[in-house]
């Protein structure tokens, strides 16, 4: 369950001012992309993955040249 979690915070990318509003974000991405950042968020974003969808989001960023092929990809198709 707490892979799947991972997984559905990753795919909070694409933000937009009336997302950050809203106070049940929506999640988009496919269960591939979501299987394609998990372990990536689980190795190099664990500290940070209870603060938040934009903290783990940064984390990835800040991560990047270390991620795998496939989240990339995930990162790059959702403008980030």
């Amino acid at each position: 369950m707490r892979k799947f979690s991972l997984a559905l915070i990753l795919l909070s990318l694409s933000v937009s001012t009336g997302a950050i509003a809203d106070p049940q974000p929506q999640r988009s991405g496919t269960a591939e992309e979501q299987a394609a950042c998990t372990r990536d968020v689980e190795r190099y974003c664990r500290p940070v993955i209870d603060q938040g969808d934009f903290t783990v989001l940064a984390c990835l960023q800040q991560n990047r040249p270390k991620l795998s092929k496939a989240c990339e990809l995930v990162l790059k198709n959702h403008g980030q």
